[in-house]
């Protein structure tokens, strides 16, 4: 989810090899099913949250960031957290690109292209504008 084993590589830890669906989980695929939530959470967050949302929303993000099943991934997401990334949830809009960042530090530690994150909303909401997930 939030970085790689030190060394590792977009490469090294590709699971290209197809695995039984019925296995738990590698880091590669865990990482994916936490970003689709974590990002579709993101992009159902209120507009205007309420000082609850917000509180919640930042536990959550924080309490997260020490339970994640990943340990080296945790502990680099509660790193980047500390150093002046503390999660933006004041709206919907906030947050959704404070995640987008986050992803895209991860996509950059791995070799993988970042997301333009002025497109997150036709990523994760919307639909692209080309109507292909109508």
């Amino acid at each position: 989810m939030f970085g790689g084993a030190a060394g590792a590589t977009a490469a090294s830890i590709d699971s290209s090899s197809k695995r039984p669906k019925d296995c738990p989980p590698d880091s590669e695929e865990l990482g994916r099913a936490t970003w689709t939530f974590l990002h579709t959470m993101a992009a159902t967050y209120p507009d205007a949250p309420t000082s609850s949302e917000k509180s919640d929303m930042t536990t959550f993000m924080n309490i997260f960031s020490k339970i994640y099943p990943c340990w080296y991934c945790a502990e680099d997401f509660q790193k980047w957290i500390k150093s002046g990334n503390s999660p933006k949830v004041d709206s919907k809009e906030d947050l959704s690109n404070w995640l987008c960042d986050a992803h895209n530090e991860v996509n950059k530690k791995l070799g993988k292209p970042t997301f333009d994150c002025k497109l997150w909303r036709q990523r994760w909401k919307d639909g692209w504008n080309d109507g292909r997930c109508d």
